[in-house]
């Protein structure tokens, strides 16, 4: 038996898959917002749980919004910022007497998506969370692309690439970076810009809804969207040419981007054709806790 635990800012959840990747339980529970040992002692309930529900003991993985540092083995880059600093690997391991292996959130969305999802089957593959955050992970071969410095995938924290004069140099997010992926192209950032624009706090399905009965300024937000997101697609395909992007999270749901992007993306690619397929997530908000498990699959 495997075990995933997604590890994020406001809930932690456990799930547990058979070697065929059936699901045999599942739990969610809040995280202890800013109480570092009070989330091990939550992870460790939940893994417990897990156990005896089934019965039967599981490897144990964990997807947590940030990385374990190559160099020192704490955790860095984590917007849950008490995480930051800390030997979450060496601790959890020491709590549930067991190896584990904790991976980004976004890693685990693309192993998911990679192992039996949208992208089953594909070499390389580029899985984007356009959500509350906005980040991505890589998965070769159905493995985690971690890189030298543990950072491969993290996407969103670049600026937008081709930035329009209006845009430039973009509001500063948490890291102190100028117009960040993670800002403009995230369902955060959706809202916020149609906010700031009008005055007018609505959702992002809320947005949505106005643009499909033609209204003008929530057609040209959302058209500015598609632009920016398409560029910064444009540069991951440059770069890493995968053979599919899969896309997760709130602003995935949209169904006009799979038929609105690949015309953003073309004019900025080097190369005669664009044809990568942009594909929703199969397992959808399951997938970072499916993810996680299949960190032992191999």
């Amino acid at each position: 038996m495997r075990l995933g635990i997604d590890w994020g800012g406001t809930k932690m959840e456990v799930a547990a898959l058979d070697v065929s990747g059936a699901e045999l339980f599942r739990k969610r529970i809040p995280t202890p917002r800013g109480d570092y040992p009070a989330c091990i002692e939550a992870a460790a309930g939940l893994i417990g749980a897990a156990e005896q529900a089934t019965g039967k003991t599981g490897t144990a993985g964990f997807g947590i919004p940030g990385s374990i540092s190559p160099k020192t083995g704490l955790v860095k880059n984590a917007n849950s910022i008490w995480m930051n600093g800390k030997p979450l690997a060496a601790d959890l391991e020491a709590r549930l007497r067991r190896p584990v292996r904790v991976e980004n959130d976004a890693n685990c969305f693309a192993v998911s998506e990679a192992t039996d999802g949208a992208a089953a089957g594909a070499p390389f593959v580029h899985g984007i969370i356009i959500g509350t955050g906005c980040g991505s992970g890589l998965a070769i071969g159905g493995k985690v692309h971690r890189g030298a410095n543990g950072i491969g995938g993290e996407w969103g924290a670049i600026s937008v690439p081709w930035m329009t004069a209006d845009e430039y140099p973009g509001p500063k997010n948490w890291i102190g970076h100028h117009g960040c992926i993670d800002h403009w192209c995230s369902g955060t950032g959706f809202q916020a810009g149609y906010r700031a624009e009008t005055g007018s706090d609505l959702t992002g399905p809320d947005i949505m809804e106005l643009k499909r009965a033609g209204d003008p300024l929530a057609t040209r937000h959302y058209e500015a969207y598609v632009s920016r997101l398409g560029r910064a697609l444009a540069m991951a395909a440059n770069l890493i040419d995968p053979d599919v992007f899969v896309l997760g999270g709130g602003m995935s749901n949209i169904d006009e981007l799979y038929d609105d992007l690949p015309a953003a993306i073309r004019p900025h690619i080097f190369s005669d054709s664009f044809d990568t397929p942009i594909r929703k997530a199969k397992h959808g908000d399951s997938s970072g806790v499916r993810g996680a498990a299949w960190l032992w699959n191999g």
